[in-house]
This record gives C-alpha cells, structure tokens and sequence, in this order.
C-alpha cells in the first residue's frame, strides 16, 4: 500500500443516515485513483464479488461491502472515497480470505480475488493489482474449500425440446464426462444425481453471466432444473454445436471426436464444449488440467430417482439429512479420500452388467481369504494422499510445498502396493502390479528438492534442499555469512562500548539498528548515527551496519526469488504427469474400495450373491446394514425374501408381489428398505448381510416410502404420494423392484383403499414387476386368492392380555388387523382415548361394506 492509497485507510462504522457513494456514479474522476482501479475491475466482473487486496486486507467496497457485511455478518464501515464522499467498505484480514470466500461461495456467490502483485515499497503511485483468482462454486480447487468425501462437479447443460446434453467436471480431480437423452424427467435425476456445486446454462438473457443462488429462480430456467442449485448464465456462442466442437478438438488435440464417443450426440457435445469454455474464462490464472472427455449413457446403469435415492438413505438420512445413519456410512471403510469419493459414485450409479458386478466380487472374495494381504494393503493405503487432487492442485499452479512433499510421499508408496498385489489376480488388484518408472523417479526428484517440512508460503524461502543448484547454495552461503555477522556484532559492539545491554535489532520499518538505553547514550561512539528517540532506549545504525543490511536483505530476496523458481519448475513437471498419476489414482481408489467392502463383509460376515440375468429374488436370512450396524450384536431379527415369479409349478413360492401386513412399529418398512439396499449393494459388486442370495439384475430400484407436504409447490401429502406413485407405475417395468409403503393412506378410508388395490392388481398384472406393498389395508390379502403371482405376508406380534410383543419376523400369511389402537397406548394416548377408540373401531368394523364389496368383486 503507497502513501497515496493509505489516505484512505481512516475507516469508522457506518452510520446509515449518511449518504454512500455508488458505483453508479456519473463522474468517477471524483473517486481517488484506487477506487476508479476498483470500479474499472469491478465493471469486469459484474456479478462476483470483488474482493481486492489493500495492505494487509482484502476489501469489499459499495454494494459488494454491503453484500459481504450482510453474509458475513461482518461490521460495515466507511471510507473517505474522494471528492464523491464516502464508499462503505467491509475488509477480511488477507491471511484468512479463504476461510471467508468459501462462506460466500457455499451461499452461492462467485468471488473475485484482486491482488497486489508487485511489492508496495517498489511501487510508483497505485500499487499494480490484478485477479488471481475467480472463486465459483464449481470451480474451486483450494484443499479448505472442499470436501474431501464427495466430488465437487460442475455441470453444464444445454435443452433443445424434449432433448438434452449434459457435461459435468471436477475441476480439482480432472475427471470430466458428457451425456445427452431424451426425456427431461431423466436431466432432472441425472442432476439430482450428481448433486453439482453450480450448474452452467446458455441463455441470451439480459443478465449473462450472472450467478443464481440455491432457492432463486429466473423466468430463463425450465422447470426440469431443480431450484435447489446455482445457476450461472453464459453467452449461448459457446454451446454452438461449431464453437463447442471446435474447443474439444483444440482441448484434447484431436482431429475426431470419434475417439471420445460423442462424436455422434451433439447435445453432448455442445454441453462439453460450454463447460470447456466456462473452467478457462474462470481459471485464466491458475488453467486447470482436466481428464480426456468420457462419454457415458444413463441408461447403462441402475436408475435410482431423488425419492428413492432419499428414502433409501443412500448418502444421508431423511430425518435430520446427515452422514451418520446413511448406507454411505454403514459400508465406508476406505482408508483414501479417493476411495472415498469412488464408494459414494458406485453408490449412485450402480452397475447392471453382470461381468462388471462379478470382477469386483472377485477382488472382494480374494481380499476375504487372504487376511495378510488386505491388513496390508489397508495400512498401505493409509498412508497415500488424495493423488487425485494433488495433482490437480499441481496442474493449476496452486499447490504449495506441502502438497508436493505429500504427493511424493504418496508415490514412494506405489511400489509397495504393487509388490503386496503381485501374485493376485483380480483385474481391480492387478492394475495396482505395473507402476510406471516416470512416477518413482518423479517421486525421488521431489523428495530430493524439497525439505522434509517446507513452509506453507512458497516465497519466503526455506524450501529447497543444499546441493541442488550451486547458484542457490552461493547465495545461501552469502545469507548465512552476513547473518553471522550480524550476530556477531552485538558481542563486539559491546566489547568496544562498554555498554553490557546494547543490543541488536531489527524491524521491517527501520531494518536493523544497535539499541542503547538512554542512560548509556553518552558512551556511543561517533560513527553511530541517530536513527530514533523511545522514552527508554536510543536506536543508532553505522554505515556498516547499514551496508551489510543492504547485502543481506537483496541477496534474501534473490535467494527466495531463485527457491520459488526451481520450485515452480518441480511443480510444472508434476502438472505434465498429470494424466500418469490420475490414471493409477484411479485404481489405488478402486482398489480401496474394494478392500474396504472386503474388510465390511469380514467383520459383519456377508455373503456374495449369485448375480442372475433373470427375475429372481433368494434372500436368506437378510438383515438391513445400517440398522444391524446401530444396534447390539446378535439384535437385529433377519428375514428372508423371495420374489421374482418364473415358470415354475409352485409360482406361489416366489410371487411378483407381496401385499406385507402387520401393525405400526413392527418393522414392515425396515423390511423395504432392507430389500432395496440388499439389491443396491448386490449391484455395485458388494457382498450382501445375509446367509445367501441370488438375486436378478434391477433396471430401476422404486421406492415409495412416506410422505410430507410439499408446501413450496402447494401440494398435499396425498399429491405427493400420488404424484410419486404414477411415476412409479409409469417407468417401472418387469425388471423392476418396486417397493411400497401405505398407499392410499392420505385420503378417506374407502377412497385410499380403492386406490392401494387398483395399484396392486395394475402392478401385477400389467408391469409385473418384484414388489413389496406394505399396507394397513389387510383386506388387500384378497388380492392373493385373485391373482397367482399376488402372496400374503406379515409382520407378526405376540398378543398378550394387556399388550402386543413385536417379533419383527417375516411369515407368509396376511394379518387380520393393523393394532393401531394399541401402537397409540405405546404412544402414550390418555386411557379414556384408548377406551373410546375401541369402542368406535367395533361400531366401525360392525357396519363396514368393505368385506362384503370385495366379496361381490370376486
């Protein structure tokens, strides 16, 4: 900061009475010069917000100091901005911006980083300011900012009619895809799917470029985005099927995009193209590495909708929306970040090629029975970093010293891992066997270079080891002679004095100086030279002292010019290895996910089941993960399933569906939900809780599991299960597991039953698809003696004089009544409401027309 802009460092708290200059302003020469530098820049980025480095602070000023304050909940003060009056400001210390900046973005807003860029004491007039950096939510590369379990996509989508394109990047692991269909209602679960951080969309719209943050809305956005994400609207040039194109080719160097596989989806293409364009308008200083385009189609996986994903509580739980409870969390027991985030994309895009879901049972089975190997390799992978994102931080140009002694670290561990895989033989450990030369020799040339514990800040010095570059140990030898004599000094300055407290100092403002108390200042002699008075001290400096000063300090700052040089070119080197490391990164994740399910099904003792092309549902002994996992071992009751009816002469043993009857409380949708994660673990190649099974390949998993209004939309908790029960019956198919809970129970008694049975008998006849209809209704279990692929099962309970015992066990045959009165004494209803509830359900039940109305159906 100059002498000019310090004029304007006087601040005081905002009195909202006083009027604040705007941006606006028709005449900004009445600004002083630093706020005409910050409007100009502002005027660039008109939608982020700027924060722009003054001293030892990042600034916000006008609207943005307003925005900022608000978010933050940071005071708002003012300065003097010129002639024009005052600017309201609000300022984060420079050390801590990123702790600040990633607040914004997690609220959805884009930040702009403006610093200073050339040393403030060598500056004429305005210190030299540029952007360093654009913080988007989707674009975000720093370790602090992001979670180390989950990826951070951006996506990009173009919509032409009923048809669309979708691109979605990790910009900090590189891994980069593209896909394109033809039904909307897929876009939406594709993009729930992916959970992204910020979403990129074409428009002509006024306001181009702007970010939407989660919850706002434009009249550009169709309705099969959902609200929830951020939204930033380009220039439709971008996603021109000619530009979009044309950046693929120039990206990757290609002269096809044959090779890529979307060579014929132009929407795909259009959607990789924009989101290119996106990540290097954003990342100008810092271009970031992504991975070779992959195009993928959703069809060629399970298809898992929001609800289902939601009820099932694959990542988090429906009630309090957290990690702890999950099946995420029952099965997690990676030791990488990587392998982490690779368990979590398996969860949600499981896998229906048979000869996929196989090769990782295999590594699974080899990893079980060979307990050495997967201790070891477990205790091996401990110790590897995130090498996905180390070298993306490293791609970029923004990795310190820190991540690449961690990065070398984690190479150095390759080997290792290859000798303990050596003699295996499942394709997922066998790409572990093979580590490419250029990655161990990059990995000495790091450790090497680097000290073991480098220093966080890259030009401060203190980073590379002697020995490496002889111009740097020269000018190291240099330093340390000077800074001996220096430290030598004061014991002979003291000698030739006679003055025992003289000391030596130094302060970034008068450099180095002798100290004399004031008593003693009589016996200086006459080379020192008077540089500052304090009440109890005099400060001197002599013209050697004032040489040597000179020496050392322009000889520091070339020695840790020249450190962050040879620094930059190790980091460089990295980068170009950028590709090689992802690729075994890649497998060292797989490979942890793997050996931690290996390491789930030992300690919880699961079973592999036998993976089938066709229709059939065998679990024996079944037990839900997560719950047994909550409870005390040996608690959890297990229960078996068999659905999936084929030609057989007893189609009754494995029905199509199950109308499942019994009281509330007793563990109906426990039993559901167990038997849609049970098939869902099957499908990413897991071993199952169970004591056998054999299980046909699902294209969809549905789940229809309560309920709440949706009051944002004005729907009913009736319209919400009806409008997730036609999605259902209007997607499923015989390859289906369909799982059910109360249908119908939103509305009148005869009205909700009408419905549950309409919806069975449709399933069962039409669809045909492996269901379970959980229900009060237990004049459903009529459907069964109708229909010969319909059976009845319970949930049963041991009745008692005085109360009900559940057993939580599974048996065929449907139950004659729901308990309800008695699950409300459980609750905790008064007597007298129990009594009366009682003496109402007989007058009901002595005057119901249900019966007898079923009866005349058959």
């Amino acid at each position: 900061m100059t002498a000019a802009e310090s004029q304007t460092q006087l601040t005081e708290p905002h009195n909202s009475t006083a009027p604040l200059v705007d941006t606006k302003l028709a005449d900004r020469s009445q600004l002083s010069k630093m706020y005409q530098h910050y409007v100009e820049m502002k005027d660039k980025y008109p939608h982020a917000l700027l924060l722009y480095r003054v001293g030892d602070f990042f600034e916000t000023f006008f609207q943005d100091a307003v925005t900022v304050s608000r978010e933050l909940e940071l005071v708002l003060t003012s300065k003097h901005g010129g002639e024009a009056g005052r600017v309201a400001m609000t300022g984060v210390p420079h050390h801590a911006w990123e702790r600040y900046t990633t607040q914004l973005v997690e609220k959805g807003y884009a930040v702009v980083i403006c610093d200073q860029v050339e040393d403030a004491s060598e500056a004429v007039g305005l210190v030299k300011r540029e952007v360093t950096r654009i913080l988007t939510p989707g674009t975000l590369l720093e370790e602090g900012m992001l979670k180390t379990s989950r990826n951070n996509y951006l996506a990009a989508v173009v919509i032409a009619g009923n048809h669309w394109g979708l691109a979605h990047a990790d910009i900090s692991t590189g891994e980069f895809l593209t896909t394109q269909g033809s039904d909307l209602e897929h876009l939406t679960q594709e993009l729930m799917r992916l959970q992204p951080a910020e979403v990129v969309v074409p428009t002509n719209a006024p306001d181009l470029g702007s970010l939407l943050r989660p919850g706002e809305t434009s009249p550009h956005l169709p309705q099969c985005l959902p609200p929830s994400f951020c939204y930033s609207l380009r220039s439709q040039t971008p996603f021109t099927q000619g530009e979009a194109r044309a950046k693929l080719l120039e990206k990757f160097n290609l002269r096809s995009l044959e090779g890529l596989g979307c060579d014929h989806l132009p929407l795909a293409v259009r959607s990789a193209g924009g989101l290119v364009e996106y990540v290097e308008d954003m990342q100008k200083a810092n271009p970031v590495t992504l991975q070779k385009l992959r195009t993928y189609t959703i069809t060629d996986y399970l298809i898992l909708d929001h609800q289902t994903r939601r009820n099932l509580e694959i990542t988090q739980t429906v009630r309090d929306g957290i990690f702890h409870g999950s099946l995420l969390w029952s099965l997690d027991r990676t030791s990488t970040s990587m392998g982490g985030r690779a368990l979590r994309r398996w969860l949600l895009q499981p896998l229906l090629d048979i000869k996929g879901i196989r090769a990782r049972q295999d590594t699974i089975q080899e990893l079980m029975e060979d307990t050495p190997l997967r201790q070891n390799m477990r205790q091996l992978l401990r110790q590897i970093y995130d090498l996905e994102r180390l070298t993306g931080r490293a791609a970029s140009g923004t990795a310190n010293a820190k991540d690449l002694v961690a990065l070398a670290d984690s190479l150095s561990r390759l080997p290792q891992l290859a000798h303990l895989v050596a003699d295996t033989q499942s394709p997922f450990l066998k790409a572990l066997q093979k580590v490419p030369d250029v990655l161990g020799e990059l990995a000495q040339k790091l450790h090497a270079h680097i000290v073991e514990s480098p220093p966080i800040h890259l030009k401060e010095g203190g980073l590379i080891r002697p020995g490496i570059n002889p111009q740097l140990d020269e000018r190291k030898a240099t330093v340390e002679s000077d800074q001996q004599w220096i430290a030598n000094l004061e014991v002979e300055e003291r000698a030739k004095t006679g003055i025992p407290t003289l000391k030596v100092g130094f302060n970034k403002t008068f450099g180095y100086y002798l100290s004399v108390p004031r008593s003693k200042s009589d016996q200086v002699p006459d080379n020192y030279i008077r540089k500052q008075t304090l009440t109890n001290e005099e400060r001197y400096i002599t013209p050697d002292l004032k040489e040597r000063e000179a020496r050392i300090l322009t000889a520091r700052d070339d020695l840790n010019q020249l450190e962050y040089e040879i620094f930059v070119e190790l980091r460089q080197e990295v980068g170009e290895q950028g590709e090689v490391i992802r690729n075994i990164s890649r497998a060292v994740a797989a490979a942890d996910v793997l050996c931690g399910l290996a390491e789930l099904a030992v300690q919880q003792g699961y079973c592999r089941p036998e993976m089938i092309s066709g229709r059939e549902m065998m679990i024996v002994d079944g037990r839900h993960p997560v719950v047994e996992q909550s409870l005390p071992a040996g608690f959890f009751v297990p229960n078996s399933t068999h659905l999936g009816r084929e030609q057989t002469k007893h189609p009754e043993e494995k029905p199509d569906l199950v109308i499942l009857t019994g009281p509330n409380a007793s563990g109906k949708s426990c039993y559901l939900r167990q038997v849609g994660l049970i098939q869902l673990m099957a499908q990413i190649g897991s071993f199952v809780p169970g004591t056998w099974a054999k299980l046909g390949v699902c294209d969809r998993i549905f789940t229809r599991v309560g309920a709440v209004d949706d009051l944002a939309t004005g729907q009913s908790t009736f319209m919400v299960e009806m409008n997730e029960t036609a999605n259902i019956l209007n997607h499923a198919t015989a390859r289906s597991l369909v799982l059910l809970d109360e249908i119908g129970r939103g509305t009148a008694t005869f009205d909700g039953l009408s419905i549950a049975w309409a919806v069975a008998e449709y399933i069962a006849t039409e669809i045909r698809a492996r269901t379970i209809f959980a229900t009060h209704y237990h004049e459903l279990n009529e459907l069964a003696s109708i229909l010969p692929n319909v059976a009845n099962y319970q949930v049963t309970v041991k009745e008692l004089p005085d109360q009900i015992v559940f057993l939580h066990q599974v048996q065929p045959g449907g139950a004659d009544k729901s308990y309800g009165i008695e699950a409300g004494r459980l609750a905790g209803l008064p007597d007298v409401v129990i009594q009366r509830a009682k003496q109402v359900m007989g007058q009901i039940e002595k005057h119901s027309k249900i019966a007898m109305g079923l009866q005349n159906m058959e």
